[in-house]
């Protein structure tokens, strides 16, 4: 339990800084104004239901040195919140869709190789955890998703036990021989804000990168918008490689930032290469700003909503920072079938437009959505760590029309839940169900595993490293978050862990990376 001063001390600190904000002539602490980019109402963090609530849920942890001279401007986030605990008596299932996305952990990056640490709203703690890979095992034989769950206690919390548990989700393999014939249209953000190298040259350079994977009857199709939008490269098949490269290779920056109109045109001209056997994709390039036209996600896709149901996804990926809109580009990836990754330089467009090239291209599910069931006599209560905004209510999760994720060939998806136990309870944890439509097909399909506490181990250090590092890697992004489930433990601890696993995954270049950053961030944590 809290301690009472410290509520106290919560308390007195506000009010002195609502005392400070009243005085005359203070200077005003209020950020200006946004543009009306978005309408989505942040989602409420609940009190936890397992200790006494703070006087304030922070929204992130103090100590932060202040920020370099160089730090972004004009940046786009959705704060969402954070999970609560969940008493199982209450209410034993929770239900969310699936997420790929990974662009919130290499925001992250950015930042800190920038100098400067990620605004708390900035961070999608599933999206953290997913950008690594999970090590599980592939599917059995003609199966599409196998789940694997594991778990163990967590070695951040100080006073009492709590365990624990990876779900993971992993799609078959595609080889890129028997990928589907592909037809894309890339939708091209030329105005003046992308006039940067980290921007339209890094998209430029990240295409040359895919055309290298393009099948010979791939078709690319180029569409570019300023203030307006307009085609570069009617649909090409992907054995005319010089003529795309070319149609490339003259992309300069011009006017405004017109989306509407760009993902308008896109649409058009991906119905018009239309290939009913083969995969169809918009695939958006900018830095997620829309100035001119329709700004937000929902108007935006409100006029193409039947390319949707047509079979054209939308991947959105974005370039640069300053004047960056985070929000936009995951939204319109959610609501357009499709995924959200950031590209911040060219070892991340390498993993996207080549190491995971079929992933990337080819989905094998659609609208996939976990629910967990909890046994309440095994499990006092719950917290989903991160997907925030991908909750599914629970009486929905067998309803075919409501929407949720899209999967990848290859992708993994892994999902953390913290719980506490009852002392001595034997038997089944949980049971974990999955379900999703077949691109191919459009059947419906469900698998379910169970989970026994005989398969927890008994020792953090004991558990597959990977799991590990997931529980690290989630630690790492509540902290940076400001989560209140993250305020007794530290950077510091994170670090420990950290660098005892990269022993563990001493070839793994991901990690080594994730060491780095953890390092960097926790210089700039008091």
């Amino acid at each position: 339990m809290k301690p009472l001063r410290k509520a106290i001390g919560f308390c007195a600190v506000f009010l002195l800084l609502f005392l400070a904000a009243c005085g005359g002539g203070a200077a005003s602490t209020e950020s200006p104004s946004e543009p009306e980019i978005y309408d989505y109402a942040p989602a409420a963090t609940e009190a936890p239901a397992y200790e006494e609530q703070p006087a304030v849920m922070p929204e992130q942890k103090s100590g932060r040195n202040p920020p370099s001279n160089n730090e972004p401007y004009d940046m786009f986030f959705e704060d969402y919140g954070v999970n609560p605990s969940i008493d199982t008596e209450d209410d034993n299932l929770s239900t969310f869709a699936l997420d790929v996305d990974t662009g919130s952990y290499t925001v992250m990056r950015n930042y800190l190789n920038d100098g400067n640490l990620p605004p708390p709203e900035s961070v999608r703690v599933e999206e953290y955890v997913n950008y690594f890979d999970q090590g599980y095992d592939s599917p059995p034989a003609h199966q599409a998703f196998g789940i694997t769950i594991d778990g163990g206690p967590s070695p951040f919390t100080q006073t009492e036990r709590y365990d624990m548990i990876r779900i993971g989700i992993q799609g078959f393999d595609v080889s890129d021989d028997e990928r589907k014939d592909a037809a894309l249209t890339f939708v091209i953000d030329v105005s003046g804000s992308m006039d940067m190298d980290n921007r339209l040259g890094l998209v430029k350079h990240s295409l040359e990168m895919l055309v290298e994977q393009l099948h010979h009857d791939d078709t690319v199709s180029i569409v570019v918008y300023g203030s307006e939008a307009r085609v570069v490269l009617d649909p090409t098949p992907g054995s005319d490689s010089g003529r795309i490269l070319s149609a490339i290779y003259s992309l300069e920056p011009e006017g405004a930032t017109n989306a509407e109109a760009g993902l308008r045109l896109g649409y058009r001209m991906a119905m018009e290469a239309y290939n009913p056997d083969g995969i169809n994709r918009v695939i958006l390039c900018s830095d997620g700003v829309a100035n001119v036209g329709e700004t937000g996600p929902e108007a935006i896709l409100e006029e193409i909503d039947h390319y949707v149901a047509e079979g054209v996804t939308l991947t959105t990926i974005g370039f640069g920072m300053d004047n960056y809109n985070d929000t936009l580009m995951e939204q319109l990836a959610d609501k357009g079938n499709g995924f959200y990754a950031y590209v911040d330089d060219r070892d991340e467009a390498r993993k996207l437009f080549i190491d995971e090239i079929t992933g990337t291209l080819q989905t094998i599910a659609l609208d996939a959505k976990v629910q967990v069931e909890f046994n309440p006599d095994m499990v006092k209560n719950y917290r989903l760590v991160g997907y925030e905004n991908r909750a599914v209510d629970d009486e929905d999760f067998r309803d075919n029309e409501v929407d949720a994720g899209e999967v990848g060939a290859g992708h993994s998806v892994t999902a953390l839940y913290e719980v506490k136990l009852y002392p001595e309870a034997y038997g089944k944890i949980a049971t974990v169900y999955m379900r999703w439509e077949d691109p191919d097909t459009h059947q419906v399909v469900e698998i379910s595993q169970d989970f026994d506490a005989r398969q927890l181990e008994r020792d953090f250090r004991e558990t597959d490293p990977y799991f590990q590092r997931a529980v690290v890697v989630a630690e790492y992004a509540e902290i940076l978050k400001g989560s209140y489930w993250a305020e007794d433990s530290s950077m510091d601890d994170v670090y420990d862990e950290a660098r005892r696993l990269e022993d563990y995954l001493y070839r793994d270049d991901a990690m080594e990376e994730f060491v780095d950053l953890v390092r960097q961030a926790r210089k700039m944590i008091d």
